[in-house]
């Protein structure tokens, strides 16, 4: 606590005593030590657990409380748990009952003749108290990202085993769909398991978006299609007495972002807004375009000169004031009750917005409401896709040798499959000694290794570096479902090596495939 000296000091003080004019003694003590106090006094222990309900900066009790002593007072105060600093103040007293005051935890004992060194006293247990209080929030600070770190180590190692049944079941629904004989209802049936797989992979993105371990995969996106396929959720989630009223802009451009992660930020904001309208309210998303020049000097805002795309959400809850919308995207900062929010929404909506280089600004005044705008950078649309995406699906094939080390045996028999029926020739391993064993005694060249990154005993990049030792020409393709904290952590990130994210569909991997063989061909 910072004081400056001659300027009046607030403070919320409670006094247990019976006599009013004991209490108007203490009053007027620390007005003579430049405090200017809020007080109240109460006189039996359900008056006192009640008014430690409210917040108090001091308690001050005297032996002027027959029905609530100083040590009555104490253990009160031990029962509730209220970090509250407690002086007691008494005439002369024996000294045994001093210190019986002092060990019951009274951060002082002032004698009436003494109330002089009353300010100094309450000064010092002010700042103790206020250094308790900022441990207990550094501390509570440091058991939530250790709770967050362990729910993200375990969404990694979910979103693993998840990706990979995702894998089999999206593959399998696009071989069937490519076949032919299909009657209509069956048709339906597999683009609605298709549908609901994909559904349930962007749940995994958002799990992983949330706990800071999904890699972040751009592509293009209209939002105005994105918020379309949101509104049904959204309108689940806010509750029947919020109206949710969206305004799309007539020519909305493209952004390049993560559809996923971005869908995790609208949903964080909505949240938000519903909690801010308790009694119910409006809920607007609008989306628009922007031109920001030269000399553009938004609020809250950092922005190049370009064309972005205005993502707003606007409620007509309580608002916030200046100094609360300063915090707002701090890690751990919420305006929530305890055990209401993490504190995490925010900074994680504020990180994927940067990561897309874009920017949040954010408008409130207390009881007008809030309004948030995300500026993404536009991304005009190729009229031609990639020269990769333009192939026909009969020119993603090939007749090279490859060898697939997977050890989930369903996501191993779907990607033999897929590369048998477009003409490659295909060896299977289950585990990185048996990919060894199989490239030294195999007569002919593998041209390529698709390998898991994460295998039981020898990693996919292990493998690969004891096989190059002996074959330095094999190219590699990777492959996983774990997270990028994983892939950094095997090297995957900053080696370069082509990499394939799980769950993905069969012409995703025909097409992956024959990009890193094309570039072997290009490099020999």
């Amino acid at each position: 606590m910072v004081v400056v000296l001659g300027m009046p000091i607030p403070l919320r003080v409670l006094i247990v005593s019976d006599r009013e004019d004991d209490a108007l003694q203490l009053i007027d003590a620390l007005r003579q030590s430049d405090y200017i106090p809020s007080w109240e006094r109460v006189t039996t222990a359900a008056a006192l657990r009640e008014s430690l309900a409210h917040r108090w900066d001091l308690i001050l009790a005297t032996d002027a409380s027959a029905r609530l002593g100083t040590l009555a007072a104490l253990e009160i105060l031990h029962e509730t748990g209220a970090d509250v600093p407690l002086v007691a103040i008494s005439g002369e007293a024996p000294e045994e009952s001093v210190l019986e005051v002092l060990k019951a935890g009274a951060a002082d004992y002032i004698t009436r003749e003494h109330l002089s060194r009353l300010g100094v006293t309450v000064s010092r247990e002010m700042s103790q108290a206020e250094g308790r209080r900022e441990r207990s929030r550094l501390e509570q600070q440091f058991r939530q990202a250790q709770k967050m770190e362990a729910v993200g180590r375990l969404a990694g190692g979910v979103a693993h085993d998840f990706n990979n049944l995702l894998t089999v079941i999206t593959g399998y629904a696009e071989l069937l769909l490519a076949g032919s004989g299909l009657e209509p209802a069956q048709r339906t049936a597999l683009d609605e398991i298709q549908r609901a797989a994909e559904r349930g992979g962007a749940l995994t993105h958002q799990l992983l978006a949330f706990s800071r371990g999904h890699p972040f995969t751009p592509r293009m996106v209209q939002l105005n299609a994105l918020i379309v396929q949101m509104e049904k959720m959204l309108s689940r989630l806010i509750g029947e007495d919020v109206e949710l009223i969206t305004v799309a802009a007539a020519e909305p451009s493209t952004v390049r972002t993560d559809p996923g992660q971005l869908e995790q930020v609208v949903m964080n904001l909505v949240v938000n807004a519903r909690d801010a309208m308790p009694g119910g309210g409006k809920l607007i998303v609008e989306t628009a375009n922007a031109e920001v020049a030269q000399n553009y000097a938004g609020p809250n805002v950092d922005l190049k000169p370009g064309s972005y795309v205005v993502l707003s959400i606007s409620d007509t809850g309580m608002g916030m004031d200046p100094e609360t919308i300063t915090h707002l995207f701090e890690p751990f900062f919420t305006t929530k009750a305890p055990g209401k929010g993490t504190g995490l929404g925010l900074a994680t909506a504020y990180g994927i917005v940067k990561q897309s280089g874009g920017a949040i600004s954010v408008y409130s005044e207390p009881g007008r409401g809030t309004t948030v705008k995300i500026y993404l950078p536009s991304a005009v649309a190729k009229a031609a896709v990639d020269a990769a995406e333009r192939k026909p699906a009969a020119a993603l094939r090939g007749s090279e040798t490859i060898l697939v080390l997977e050890d989930e045996a369903r996501v191993r028999k779907l990607i033999c499959e897929v590369l048998t029926g477009r003409g490659y020739r295909v060896l299977e391993a289950v585990r990185g000694d048996e990919a060894i064993r199989i490239v030294t005694e195999h007569h002919g060249r593998i041209h390529l290794l698709l390998a898991d990154v994460v295998l039981p005993e020898m990693s996919g990049p292990q493998v690969l570096e004891q096989i190059r030792a002996r074959y330095p020409h094999v190219k590699v393709l990777f492959m996983s479902g774990y997270t990028d904290e994983a892939m950094a952590h095997h090297g995957i990130l900053d080696s370069g090596a082509p990499f394939l994210q799980k769950p993905f569909l069969p012409e995703a991997l025909a097409r992956k495939v024959r990009e890193v063989l094309a570039a072997q061909a290009s490099a020999g």
